[in-house]
C-alpha cells in the first residue's frame, strides 16, 4: 500500500516544479543519453539524473549507494507500477527498461524494501510510444489471452476451495486449496498491472501494511494447516475471495500490459521464488509451495516465449541461454513429482536444505539472462 501521493509536475516559468520530498533531489550531472535516467540511491536519498525525458522506451540505471538493500519504481500518478526492480544490494547497479507515453509518473526508491520509498516526480514528453514491431503486439495481446483464460480457468477452482471452507470441511478445502492457486500464480509476471487485487488475495501475515486487514488465499491457509478450524470469518472471507478474483477476472482485459512488463515481470516474478518460494515463506503453513513454483515458471516461460521471436532477433546467445535455463529449473522440479502431468509435488517441508540451494541456484541461473530480455526486445 502506498497512501501518500505527490502532485503533479507542473511548469512554471519554463522550469519544471517539484513537490518537495525529503532526501530526493535532482542531480545536476544529466546522462548524455535521452532515454536514460541515472539513478543513486542511499538510504535516504533517492537522486534521478533527469526530471524530464522523452516518450518511448527508457532505461532506469540505477545504483545502490546504501547500505541497505532497496527497489526501484516508476509509478503512475495514482500509484500503478509501470516497472519495478527488487533486490539491489548495497555497492550494485542494476538496469531496467520501460516503454511510456507522454505523461506524468513518479521515480521510487525504497530502502529496505519497506514504506512508500523516496520519491520524485518526472515527466515522459512527446507524442507517443515509438513505433515498435508488430510481433510484440501480438505478444502482448497472446499473453493477454493467456491471463484471460488463466483466470476464467481459476474460478471454478476456487469456487470448490471456498465451497468446502464454507461448509466447514476441512480436509475438502485443503485438498482444493494449491489447486485453486495455479492460475493466478501463472499470471503473476504481469500481476502489478491488476491494480490492488494482488494484496487482497494473496498477501502473506508479514507482508501486511499498517492497518491492512489480513484476506485473501494465506489468510485461510493458516486456518487450515495451523488453527485446524474453519470460523465464522473463515466463511466470510472465502466469499471476499471470490469477489475479489471475480474483480480480477474482469481487470484482465483492461489492464496495462507491455512486451517489457511482461519480461520485467518475469525477471521479478524469478525474485520473488528466490526469496518467498525456495526459502519455504509463501505457503509456510501447507508447504505447498512447489506448485506455486511450477505455476510461477510456467507463467514466465509463457512471457519469455511469446517474446523469443524478437528477442531472439536482436540476441540469440541470450535466448539460447534462456532455452537452457527454462529447460533446467523445469527438469529439476519434475523430480519432486510422479507424474510430469500433475500437480501434486512433494511438501515443501520434507525438502532438505541442500536440495532447497539447488533450486535456489536454478533460479538464480535463470534469473540473470532473464533480467536481460527487456533490452533483447526493444533494441
Amino acid at each position: 500500500m502506498r497512501p501518500v501521493r505527490l502532485s503533479a509536475v507542473t511548469a512554471v516559468a519554463g522550469a519544471v516544479v517539484l513537490t518537495a520530498v525529503t532526501g530526493c533531489t535532482e542531480k545536476s550531472d544529466a546522462s548524455s543519453s535521452d532515454n536514460l535516467i541515472a539513478v543513486t540511491a542511499t538510504d535516504s536519498t533517492c537522486e534521478v539524473s533527469k526530471t524530464e525525458f522523452p516518450a518511448g522506451h527508457v532505461e532506469i540505471s540505477v545504483e545502490n549507494k546504501g547500505s541497505k538493500v532497496t527497489e526501484i519504481y516508476l509509478l503512475f500518478p495514482d500509484d500503478r507500477i509501470v516497472t519495478e526492480r527488487e533486490n539491489i544490494g548495497p555497492g550494485t547497479k542494476q538496469t531496467v527498461t520501460a516503454e511510456v507515453k507522454a505523461g506524468d509518473y513518479r521515480i521510487a526508491c525504497k530502502p529496505g524494501m519497506k514504506g512508500d520509498g523516496i520519491r520524485q516526480d518526472v515527466k515522459a514528453t512527446g507524442g507517443t510510444v515509438a513505433k515498435r514491431d508488430p510481433r510484440l503486439d501480438e505478444a502482448v495481446a497472446a499473453y493477454r489471452a493467456y491471463a484471460q483464460a488463466q483466470a476464467d480457468q481459476t474460478l471454478p477452482k476456487v469456487k470448490i476451495f471456498t465451497d468446502a471452507v464454507k461448509a466447514g470441511d476441512l480436509e475438502a478445502a485443503k485438498k482444493a486449496y494449491a489447486p485453486s492457486r495455479i492460475g493466478w500464480e501463472r499470471t503473476e509476471p504481469v500481476a502489478e498491472s491488476f491494480g490492488d487485487i494482488d494484496p487482497k488475495v494473496d498477501v502473506r501475515a508479514d507482508g501486511l501494511e499498517d492497518g491492512q486487514e489480513f484476506t485473501g488465499w494465506h489468510r485461510l491457509e493458516k486456518a487450515l494447516w495451523q488453527d485446524k478450524k474453519i470460523t465464522a470469518e473463515d466463511k466470510t472471507l472465502a466469499d471476499q475471495l471470490v469477489t475479489d478474483l471475480t474483480d480480477w477476472q474482469k481487470r484482465v482485459g483492461k489492464a496495462d500490459i507491455t512486451p517489457t512488463s511482461m519480461a520485467n515481470g518475469a525477471k521479478e516474478l524469478l525474485d520473488e521464488v528466490a526469496t518467498g518460494k525456495v526459502t519455504g515463506e509463501e505457503e509456510r503453513y501447507s508447504h505447498t509451495d512447489l506448485v506455486d513454483f511450477k505455476a510461477n515458471i510456467e507463467g514466465a516461460q509463457e512471457s519469455y516465449t511469446l517474446l523469443k521471436p524478437v528477442a531472439g532477433e536482436n540476441d540469440a546467445a541470450l535466448t539460447k541461454e534462456l532455452d537452457k535455463q527454462f529447460a533446467a529449473l523445469n527438469t529439476l522440479l519434475d523430480k519432486y513429482r510422479a507424474d510430469k502431468t500433475s500437480y501434486e509435488f512433494t511438501s515443501y517441508d520434507k525438502v532438505a536444505d541442500a536440495d532447497r540451494k539447488e533450486l535456489s541456484d536454478a533460479v538464480n541461473a535463470l534469473a540473470e539472462p532473464l533480467s536481460k530480455l527487456a533490452a533483447a526486445v526493444v533494441k
